[in-house]
């Protein structure tokens, strides 16, 4: 059994994506810091937060859910990349 959410891979991989999000975007153009930038870090947070939080839940179904939000967060980093 997990002790908490840090021994989650997916949650492991995801906060390394974070960081490297982070590292990534301050080579970024300081006239996006407030557009962009703002956007994908956000989004890149998003993600590992999420499944902290579910992971904190009681029940299962709210865990699913923080799971279903993530994803989503995936989703708009990813957009937001491309």
């Amino acid at each position: 059994m997990l002790k908490n959410f840090k021994e989650l891979n997916v949650w492991q991989k995801a906060y390394q994506l974070c960081l490297e999000i982070y590292r990534v975007t301050r080579k970024f153009p300081k006239e996006e810091i407030y557009g962009l930038t703002s956007q994908i870090r956000r989004s890149a947070v998003s993600i590992p937060s999420n499944i902290a939080e579910g992971y904190g839940r009681k029940t299962t179904g709210e865990y699913i859910q923080a799971l279903y939000v993530a994803y989503g967060s995936n989703c708009e980093l990813e957009t937001q990349i491309l």
